[in-house]
């Protein structure tokens, strides 16, 4: 969770709880969702500042989707915990602000995990309790010049996370004296004979921290991560330690963690590790920087905790924009948006193993019609897409999507490497490092296929079934009506998508 020109907010009022969900709900009332350049089948606030999606977590038939969010302007301020649910990872259901600023400080980014054994004693057996793990950020203590201006706190729900109580004893994890002390992502950890941990990994400075506790309440330092070898271009952030296997039964450790900046591409992007984690270390199996995403416009992304083991994915959400310019996007009366949901999978890639980004399925219900389409230039009827093209095999190639404007954006297969180039994609003078050509390595790797999503604002291009992803955000003055393909035989398919609002 990073913060921006927090002096400028210091001295802002603290509202009541009840005030915020009276705005939330006045604001919704007035949102058409329909304005120019609002993404149409991406999550969006219904007005005002969101960033880092937090506290993801299932329960009974709801994906709940918590965010950094600041109710009062539409850039960054006292954080908040704004709040959000769906039964399908598609529709989006507003709800009020779950979480806000008190005496400790701002509402940082964190997770949230449902206590089924009630270790924490904040709820039952028979209704266990939701519990929010989250940095506190002390504005005072940040003005003060102190380091240790962030802590970790909880609260606690037992009504599927629509009221929250603050826990009397926070925060539950004192700064030790460091300055970047936040973003804690909690499991459980199972152990032998029933027993086991929760576990957090923690953001501090340059490394990730591992705590263990029994019972949410009390932490035990375990061990810190930070090879010599990682992306050191900013602060660590945002971390998330899971487990991932792959088709072939190998069962690894992934562990991620958001840098800004010192994305690959400029700003703020996530890297990962994969490796093995005993409880106490995380060891990882490579000496080589490995990027979730390669576009400009995912960062900070964490997955949803208590997915039903019968569902069996791995399920996760980033944010989709960038430091470099999220303040100054051209969108009112909200700015930011989430990516589309994704299923994170362990695949074998030559003698290594990737995590690959997949669209969820249930994507797919969004689809109206579908058209095949052949040849080398084509209308587009509609401008809510998702593209399904295979390249012809062996040969670089070239898209460019455009309107009657000339607004355009390329993307193309150029040698051992991928090709983004925005710099004509419409309004792009709000900031200087906006207008950018961005590139993703091959390696060696053949592109088979290409799943490409169109929304008002953005274009998320997933390669071989998610081996390599780039999300971009672009704003076109006017919807981008034709689609030109260079180096492709037989072209694919378009499906004209559904609107979610």
């Amino acid at each position: 969770m990073k913060k921006f020109n927090l002096i400028t907010f210091l001295f802002l009022p603290i509202l009541t709880t009840s005030c915020y969900q009276q705005g939330s709900v006045a604001q919704e009332s007035i949102i058409e969702h329909n304005e120019p350049h609002r993404p149409q089948y991406h999550f969006t606030p219904a007005a005002n500042w969101m960033n880092d999606p937090n506290g993801m977590v299932y329960l009974d038939g709801e994906y709940h989707l918590f965010y950094q969010y600041y109710p009062d302007s539409t850039i960054w301020g006292p954080m908040h915990w704004g709040h959000a649910i769906s039964t399908d990872l598609v529709h989006w259901e507003h709800l009020p602000v779950a979480i806000e600023p008190d005496s400790l400080g701002y509402i940082f980014s964190g997770s949230a995990v449902i206590d089924h054994d009630n270790t924490s004693g904040l709820g039952t057996k028979e209704n266990p309790a939701m519990v929010a793990i989250y940095t506190y950020h002390d504005p005072v203590g940040e003005k003060e010049k102190r380091i240790d201006f962030q802590t970790q706190g909880i609260a606690y729900s037992t009504d599927k996370g629509r009221t929250w109580i603050k826990y009397a004893g926070n925060p539950v994890l004192k700064n030790p004296g460091i300055k970047d002390f936040r973003d804690p992502k909690v499991s459980w950890l199972k152990g032998g004979d029933g027993l086991g941990k929760w576990v957090m990994s923690l953001a501090v400075l340059d490394r990730i921290s591992f705590y263990s506790s029994p019972n949410l309440l009390e932490w035990t330092l375990e061990s810190s991560f930070n090879p010599d070898w990682a992306a050191y271009g900013g602060v660590w952030e945002c971390p998330d330690l899971f487990q991932l296997k792959a088709a072939d039964g190998t069962e690894k450790w992934i562990l991620f963690v958001s840098i800004n900046p010192g994305g690959p591409n400029g700003g703020s992007a996530t890297q990962y590790f994969i490796g093995d984690f005993d409880g106490k270390n995380f060891i990882a199996d490579h000496d080589d920087v490995k990027w979730l995403d390669y576009g400009a416009d995912n960062y900070a992304g964490v997955t949803w905790s208590n997915v039903p083991e019968q569902d069996g994915r791995k399920l996760f959400i980033g944010w989709m924009s960038n430091w470099d310019y999220a303040q100054v996007v051209p969108t009112h009366p909200w700015r930011s948006a989430t990516t589309l949901p994704r299923s994170l999978e362990l695949v074998k890639s030559g003698d290594d193993y990737k995590v690959a980004s997949r669209p969820v399925s249930e994507l797919q219900s969004l689809r109206k019609f579908t058209k095949e389409i052949s040849g080398e230039s084509v209308n587009l009827e509609e401008e809510l897409v998702e593209l399904e093209l295979t390249p012809t095999a062996g040969t670089d190639f070239e898209i460019e999507l455009l309107n009657e404007k000339g607004e355009k954006v390329i993307f193309k297969k150029s040698g051992d490497g991928l090709v983004f180039d925005r710099t004509a994609s419409g309004l792009v003078d709000f900031e200087a490092r906006f207008a950018k050509v961005h590139t993703a390595p091959l390696n060696g790797i053949e592109v088979k296929s290409l799943r490409i999503f169109v929304d008002r604002s953005s274009v998320e291009i997933f390669v071989n079934d998610g081996e390599i992803v780039m999300s971009e955000l672009v704003f076109p003055t006017e919807a981008y009506t034709k689609l030109k393909l260079t180096g492709f035989e037989n072209s694919g398919s378009i499906h004209n998508l559904m609107s979610i609002w």
